[in-house]
């Protein structure tokens, strides 16, 4: 399970087809499906479905009072930088809202029991794409053109049940709320 930000609807039609343009004619990369792209505050690992409502209940309870994130697309980011598995899209957090959020949900979670909080610091970011298995050395994806760069609200908090499979990861929906 993981705990994500869903971009806006129009947000994620734009950043999808200007992704699509940087992959035109790759074989070496498979692109994250435009539904799936989203923005992961706490990835909780394996949990048993009967904790979802509770992991929910507190996620959501310690966020309501924060405002939706405001974001803008920054630029591309292979990960590792050497030997990128995949590229991701770095999102500028206007007032560090995102990161109030995540931060908010990880004391939440770690105080259920759910999840021990990271060491590294919150980096709001989409995965964009992924290098297939067996490919090395890729070649970087291009920063240009730039990313849309309107920002946008990120309103949408959503605790997902990911299930892995070959063609891509699917991402089901358990629970969802709204910030203000």
């Amino acid at each position: 399970m993981f705990l994500a930000l869903d971009l806006p609807t129009d947000a994620r039609s734009a950043l999808a087809a200007w992704r699509d343009g940087l992959v035109a004619g790759r074989d070496d990369l498979r692109p994250v499906r435009p539904e799936a792209l989203h923005v992961t505050l706490v990835f909780l690992g394996w949990q048993d479905e009967t904790a979802a409502q509770p992991i929910a209940q507190a996620a959501f309870a310690a966020a309501a009072e924060l405002g939706a994130p405001l974001l803008r697309a920054d630029g591309v980011r292979p990960l590792p930088p050497r030997a990128p598995r995949l590229f991701a899209l770095d999102l500028e957090d206007d007032d560090d809202r995102a990161s109030a959020v995540q931060a908010a949900a990880s004391d939440a979670l770690a105080a259920g029991g759910w999840y021990q909080p990271e060491k590294r610091p919150f980096w709001p970011h989409v995965t964009l794409a992924r290098v297939k298995r067996g490919r090395r050395r890729v070649v970087p994806l291009a920063d240009s053109p730039k990313a849309p760069g309107q920002p946008f609200a990120a309103p949408e908090l959503t605790l997902y049940r990911s299930t892995l499979r070959p063609q891509g990861a699917l991402y089901e929906p358990l629970a969802q709320a709204r910030l203000r």
